[in-house]
Parts: structure tokens; sequence; C-alpha cells
């Protein structure tokens, strides 16, 4: 497959991942008398990766995330000279998802600018710490990065894997959503906080550097206990 089609195709997914993702918290999730909840925003995570794998899996291994896609690099499934082209259109999709999302929320009156960005101390909806928040993002990370290895593996049940993701994406979100808002994705965390700018962008490293350990850690767990030998 050409590379600028699996850029493309990386660039499409995250744009879905963070319109659908965090859309559905920003027009949806308190929506009066019939919003969707914790739980309909997990969910519409989930569903983002899981409609996408199908999509796109075939074409650029739909990973819509930097984390993922070093990941993998580090678990010895994705080539070295493609991470960083992988991020940077992840990334740059990412940028456009928020960007559109912006565009419609502030259709209407009142907005208050927020995109549904991460945070920790004040800006945890929990009101969690720096400790708890980077702990919560490397631990979830690592975990969705480790079902992505196993799920994709061979010798796993092929038209399976976009389910398994799928779900344990809207598990994660399901348990850190009140703790960061849920990142384990630096580049769905850069859209909003470029967007939103401020306290948001201020304390964006730390939804680069926890994801990206964790996912380190996983590739390199999966790699050893997935040998064959």
């Amino acid at each position: 497959m050409p590379m600028s089609k699996k850029l493309a195709a990386e660039f499409i997914g995250t744009f879905w991942l963070v319109l659908g993702g965090c859309g559905s918290a920003v027009l949806a999730a308190a929506f009066p008398d019939v919003g969707i909840g914790l739980l309909g925003v997990s969910l519409a995570f989930g569903l983002t990766v899981l409609t996408m794998a199908f999509a796109i899996g075939h074409i650029s291994g739909c990973h819509l995330n930097p984390a993922v896609t070093i990941g993998l690099w580090a678990g010895g499934r994705h080539p070295a000279g493609e991470v960083l082209p992988y991020i940077v259109a992840q990334v740059l999709g990412a940028i456009a998802g928020a960007f559109v999302l912006y565009m419609i929320a502030t259709g209407k009156p009142g907005f208050d600018g927020g995109l549904a960005s991460n945070g920790f101390g004040e800006r945890s909806p929990g009101g969690h710490t720096l400790a708890s928040g980077l702990l919560t993002e490397i631990v979830m990370t690592l975990m969705f990065v480790f079902v992505i290895l196993g799920a994709t593996d061979k010798r796993a049940p092929a038209m399976l894997a976009p389910v398994a993701i799928g779900l344990c994406l809207t598990l994660i979100h399901l348990i850190s959503i009140p703790v960061t808002n849920t990142s384990v994705n630096p580049a769905r965390s850069t859209g909003p906080a470029l967007l939103e700018g401020g306290a948001a962008l201020g304390q964006l490293w730390m939804f680069w550097l926890a994801p990206i350990l964790g996912a380190l850690i996983a590739g390199y767990v999966y790699r050893w206990l997935g040998e064959h030998k």
C-alpha cells in the first residue's frame, strides 16, 4: 500500500475519532433530559475505533494514535521509518476533527469553548492529581496497546480484533473519564488543546509522556510474551 494512502487513512480515521468521541462529549453528554452521559461518551469513543478498524484497517492498520504506532513499533509490528509520518498524519487529523467540532459547537449561543480536552488537578473532572492522572494514563494506554497487540496477533481470530479493540477503549473511558477525561492518545489530546489554548495546552505534555511510556511498556512486554519459542 502506498505511504500516501496509509497516511490519508490515518488522517481520516483520527479525524473521525476526535469528532465522534469528543463530539459526543461536547454536544450530547449533557443534552437536557436525554443526554448520553459518561456511558454514552465511552461507547462513542469505542465505536469510532471499531468502525474505522473495519473501514481502514486493511489500508493503514488503523492506529489513529501516536502511542499505538509507537507501541506497535516496540512490539515489532511497525517499521521505524513509518512512525513519524503516521504520528504527523494522526495529529493533523485530530486537529481537523477538533476544528470541525468547534465550528459545530459555536453554532449554539453561550458555548463556553470547551472541546473535551484532557486535564489533571483543577482540570480533572474528578479533581485527581497529576500523579493520579499520570499513573492512570500510563496503565490505561499500556492495557490498550497490549489488547491491540494480542487481538491483532496472527494466532488470534482476525475478524474479532476490531470488536475487542473498540470494547477495550470503551472500558478504558468508563474507568478514566473521571480522572483525566481519558486520553490514552496524544493526538486526541492535542487537537482540542490547541483550539482551547490556555491551561489545556499547558497540561498537554502529560498526555504525550504518559501514553507513550505505557505504549512502550506494552510493546516490549507483549513482544516477550507472544514469542513463538
